[in-house]
């Protein structure tokens, strides 16, 4: 059976991030899901893309929501390192 938060964000499934052009402030949403816990969550700056590449901006982001980072897929910052940074 298919989780009624998947359809009604859109995505195609668990732990699968996905743009939102539309939405007026977060650029993307996932529905997360580690062990039976189960989280929409919506990140990252609608209009601001992240460097790929290590500069002074990538740098601060991460070191601004490392704690963050590191609590895993149920946080918001995780879900912005690896998709926009």
């Amino acid at each position: 059976m298919k989780d009624s938060r998947l359809t009604k964000v859109g995505v195609s499934g668990f732990n699968k991030p996905k743009k939102t052009p539309k939405h007026k402030t977060k650029s993307h949403v996932v529905v997360a899901k580690e062990g039976d816990k189960i989280k929409t969550i919506r990140f990252g700056q609608q209009g601001k893309t992240g460097d790929k590449n290590m500069t002074k901006r990538a740098k601060s982001f991460k070191a601004r929501h490392g704690k963050n980072i590191a609590k895993g897929k149920m946080s918001a910052a995780y879900w912005a390192n690896k998709v926009k940074w």
